[in-house]
């Protein structure tokens, strides 16, 4: 089945319509009191079939707020989709009312349950958002971590999400729960050593990842005649079992580089301030010399605490 456009008349015409044969009722009925013989049965008929026509009249007026839409069914047969907001009309045998059920308490000194409204073919155009709880999941390694995304959707296709597949509104949060677990298993958490640093990761690609969520969201939702408007991860970290140890490790990552780092910058001093007393003729070094004012300088720079120099009182060589 495709969606197609709902036939409908103007509710305000046809409201006056109604009214009309409302008051007609009373009149009928007045004018068979008053009637006598055949007349009487004649016109006490023909107000009973008009309650029933005014009746029937006043169940198919309906409104629809602004993103809203209402699904026309007939005798089981899908005649149309009205998506024009406003107060319409339309064959009452077509318009499927809603309703809300009031059960009484089970026990006393529970409150009543109230099941409803239930929207049977009202369905509304106007964005979601579908917050997937932290979901526990292995990452592409195999190592456990958490992760939850928000999904923006809307329905556009009414048919298919009422006829093709049943409670759309479930079977997008299983599925996109399902798409969030695959998305997981498919990337690495982050970087491993050794790796390749162009390597897409959950952690270091983020609107990567979400594209790729957004694409697979997408595919598994268009059956539902749901559009994905935006898929972002919201949530990601290790499983609480791991995750001193791989904060420890990012910890011992972040000294090397540091340290990586420093060690660079001495080397550099070290060279320049060489070249400095070099050219500037300030002393002459020999060898032995340099590697002792090389060793001296490194400690310095690369030292965890301030250097405590010794003043050598006499020479190098004594």
């Amino acid at each position: 089945m495709e969606e197609r456009k709902g036939a409908v008349l103007n509710g305000w015409l046809m409201l006056s319509v109604v009214i009309v044969l409302w008051l007609a009722v009373p009149l009928t009925f007045a004018a068979a009191a008053g009637a006598f013989g055949p007349q009487n049965g004649w016109l006490a008929a023909a107000a009973m079939l008009l309650v029933i026509v005014a009746a029937l009249m006043s169940n198919g007026l309906f409104t629809l707020q602004p993103n809203e839409a209402r699904v026309l069914v007939l005798f089981g047969e899908y005649t149309g989709t009205v998506k024009d907001s406003g107060f319409h009309w339309a064959n009452p045998f077509s318009v499927h009312r809603d309703f809300s059920l009031t059960l009484p308490a089970t026990q006393k000194g529970e409150p009543m349950q109230h099941i409803g409204p239930k929207r049977k073919y009202r369905i509304s155009l106007r964005a979601r958002n579908f917050e997937t709880p932290a979901l526990k999941v292995n990452d592409q390694r195999g190592n456990p971590i958490e992760i939850g995304a928000v999904i923006v959707w809307r329905v556009s296709d009414t048919v298919k999400a009422f006829f093709d597949v049943d409670e759309y509104e479930d079977y997008v949060h299983v599925q996109s729960e399902t798409a969030v677990r695959h998305l997981a298993t498919s990337y690495p958490y982050d970087h491993a050593e050794g790796a390749a640093q162009a390597e897409v990761t959950l952690r270091g690609n983020s609107a990567e990842v979400s594209a790729a969520l957004e694409r697979e969201l997408r595919e598994r939702l268009a059956r539902a005649g749901v559009v994905v408007e935006e898929a972002r991860l919201t949530h990601l970290a290790y499983s609480p079992e791991i995750a001193h140890a791989m904060l420890r490790r990012q910890q011992a990552e972040a000294i090397i580089a540091a340290r990586q780092k420093i060690v660079q910058g001495a080397v550099s001093m070290v060279e320049m301030a060489l070249t400095e007393l070099s050219q500037r003729k300030v002393v002459q070094l020999d060898e032995e010399r340099k590697a002792a004012m090389v060793g001296n300088l490194l400690v310095v720079l690369c030292g965890m605490s301030d250097a405590e120099p010794i003043i050598n009182a006499g020479t190098l060589y004594h």
